[in-house]
C-alpha cells in the first residue's frame, strides 16, 4: 500500500511540475505578444514609464488613428496580400507538381535532382539575392529591355520581381512530394490502364488527397510572403507598390522610433496570418504528420 501510495504521489507530483513549468513557458511566450497590444493601447507618457506599468492608466485608441493616416496602410495592406496570395497559388501549383513528379514519377536522374534541391536548402537566400536581382533586371524584352536583356528595368520594381524568384520553392517541393510519398501508387496504374493521362492522373486522382498537406503549406508559405521586407525593399522602388512591412518602417525616423503606431500598425499586419491558421488549422498537424513519415 505503502508502495502504490508513493507511486501515486511521485506521479501526482510529476505532473505539477510539468504543468507549473508550461504554464512559466506560455507566459514567457506570451509576454511579447502582450507587451506590443499593450504599447499600442497606452498613452505616450505611460509607455516608457518606470516602474513598468502592466496595465495602461486609461485605453487610447490614438495609436491606430496615427498608424493609419501617417502611411496608406490600405494600400500597403492590399499590396501585400496580392504578393502573399500570388506566393501562395503559385507554391502550391508548381510545388505541387514538381512534388508529385519526383514522388510518382521514375525518370533518369530522380535522386540526384532531388538531392541537389535538398543542397539548394541549405544556401542562405542573402547569397542569391544579387543574382537574382542581376537576372530580374536583365530579362530580355520586359520592362523596356531589348532582346540582349539591356535599355531598360527588366522585372525591377514590379510584383512579377517579387513572385517569381519564390513561385516554386525548394521546401514547397521537398514539403509536397514527402506527403505524395504517403499516398498509394496502385490508383496511378490504374489510372493509366483507363487511358488517362499523367496529368489528369496528377489533377483529378492525387491532388484532391493532398488537402492537409495544401493547407500547412499554403500556411507557411503566406507567412513568407506576408512578412517579407528585405527582398521587397530591394525590388519595389515605387512608394505605391510598398508592402505593410516596408510601411511599418515609415514609424522609425531620425534615429527615434515612434513605438506607438509602430505597434498598432504590426498589431494589424498579423491579422491576416491569424485568419489563415485559424481557418486551416484542423488541416494543419495533419500535414505535418504525414509530410515526414517517408523518406
Amino acid at each position: 500500500m505503502n508502495t502504490n501510495g508513493n507511486s501515486a504521489l511521485k506521479r501526482g507530483l510529476g505532473k505539477t511540475v510539468y504543468y507549473l513549468a508550461c504554464t512559466v513557458i506560455a507566459i514567457v511566450m506570451f509576454l511579447p505578444f502582450y507587451w506590443s497590444v499593450l504599447t499600442s493601447l497606452k498613452p505616450d507618457e505611460d509607455i516608457f514609464a518606470m516602474p513598468i506599468q502592466w496595465f495602461p492608466s486609461h485605453i487610447t485608441f490614438e495609436h491606430y488613428h496615427t498608424a493609419f493616416t501617417t502611411v496608406p496602410f490600405g494600400l500597403f495592406f492590399w499590396n501585400s496580400l496580392v504578393l502573399a496570395v500570388a506566393g501562395v497559388l503559385a507554391n502550391l501549383f508548381f510545388g505541387s507538381l514538381s512534388g508529385y513528379a519526383f514522388a510518382k514519377l521514375k525518370f533518369k536522374m530522380n535522386k540526384p535532382i532531388f538531392r541537389i534541391l535538398l543542397a539548394a536548402m541549405m544556401i542562405p537566400g542573402i547569397v542569391t539575392m544579387i543574382p537574382t536581382v542581376f537576372v530580374l533586371r536583365h530579362i530580355p524584352l520586359a520592362g523596356g529591355n531589348d532582346l540582349l536583356g539591356g535599355g531598360g528595368m527588366g522585372l525591377m520594381n514590379s510584383f512579377w520581381g517579387i513572385i517569381l524568384p519564390g513561385a516554386s520553392g525548394t521546401f514547397a517541393v521537398f514539403f509536397m512530394r514527402q506527403f505524395f510519398l504517403t499516398l498509394p501508387s496502385d490508383m496511378m496504374e490504374m489510372a493509366r490502364i483507363e487511358g488517362c493521362g499523367e496529368f489528369m492522373i496528377f489533377w483529378r486522382i492525387y491532388l484532391p488527397l493532398t488537402k492537409p498537406a495544401l493547407a500547412t503549406l499554403s500556411i507557411f508559405t503566406f507567412q513568407a510572403g506576408w512578412n517579407s521586407f528585405l527582398w521587397p525593399m530591394i525590388v519595389l522602388n515605387d512608394p505605391e507598390k510598398a508592402t505593410i512591412q516596408m510601411g511599418l518602417q515609415a514609424f522609425s525616423y531620425n534615429f527615434q522610433t515612434d513605438y506607438g503606431p509602430m505597434m498598432a500598425g504590426a498589431l494589424v499586419a498579423i491579422l491576416p496570418i491569424l485568419v489563415l491558421f485559424l481557418a486551416l488549422q484542423r488541416y494543419f498537424v495533419q500535414g505535418i504528420a504525414f509530410s515526414g513519415i517517408k523518406g
